[in-house]
């Protein structure tokens, strides 16, 4: 009996574990030195999420919303346009919904020399 609880608490872990998306990569890259503001930023994520605010500051003071309104559906890659603010670190903080319901953020950087 012990052990198919066991077996039991194993399985459904494993299932949660795997049905987040979390994210794989982004252009540019977290930690990134470009020479130019990128006219957008990509987010290559494991599995279909729905983001639901991707937030961007420069500076600890300019922060802009990007706008999601072309992404409603579920996805594993978002190619999203960015205002060129200058010079400078931008924090990027992201939030989405995975497929299984699960709210997920992450944040990534990248500075405009």
């Amino acid at each position: 009996m012990k052990v198919l609880f066991l077996a039991g608490v194993i399985g459904i872990s494993a299932t949660t574990a795997m049905a987040h998306s979390p994210l794989k990569a982004t252009t540019p890259a977290d930690g990134a030195k470009v020479e130019q503001t990128p006219e957008e930023l990509s987010f290559d994520f494991k599995g279909k999420i729905r983001l639901t605010r991707v937030t961007v500051t420069v500076a600890d003071d300019t922060d802009i919303d990007l706008d999601l309104s072309g992404h409603k559906k579920f996805a594993t890659d978002y190619a999203l346009p960015i205002e060129d603010m200058g010079s400078g670190v931008y924090e990027v903080e992201w939030r989405g919904l995975g497929t299984d319901g699960h709210a997920q953020k992450g944040t990534f950087n990248f500075t405009v020399e």
